[in-house]
């Protein structure tokens, strides 16, 4: 079972990371969790209402900046633009319906990352497996029959 992240002290979160505090950085990680799982333009969509004068580019730039900064994790379902969660450091996968688009996270089953290892390396020195598991959710399985 998935435990919910704690609720975020945006403000702290950004200075802990070293970067400078705006109003856009603050307004994305707000709305990062309440909706775990949202694309860059879906997450504007929201900032964009509690800050006007933000531009899309300034939300990608602070999730470009969250990102590297180890604050956000983006995840990339194959056919669907770019996805940011808050949800990080931990050996998580998700479930992505091949419906509605609908995305969960779920947690690794094996352990600690890399939690697959590939039959062959090729002399890599593997740090992490991620694992994307596709089907339909409730919903789309039930309007489907």
């Amino acid at each position: 079972m998935t435990l919910p992240l704690p609720a975020i002290d945006a403000v702290e979160r950004i200075r802990t990371a070293g970067l400078r505090v705006t109003d856009s950085r603050r307004a994305v990680l707000e709305a990062l969790e309440q909706h775990p799982h949202a694309s860059a333009d879906e997450l504007f969509a929201r900032v964009s209402l509690t800050v006007p004068h933000t531009s899309l580019q300034s939300v990608y730039n602070a999730l470009s900046d969250f990102e590297a900064a180890g604050i956000v994790r983006r995840i990339e379902p194959a056919g669907r633009p770019g996805l940011f969660e808050l949800r990080v450091d931990d050996n998580h996968h998700h479930l992505v319906c091949s419906g509605c688009g609908r995305v969960e996270d779920v947690d690794c089953a094996v352990g600690p990352a890399p939690c697959l290892t590939p039959s062959d390396a090729h002399g890599f020195s593997i740090a992490a497996a991620e694992v994307t598991f596709w089907g339909l959710c409730p919903a789309c399985a039930a309007a489907s029959h």
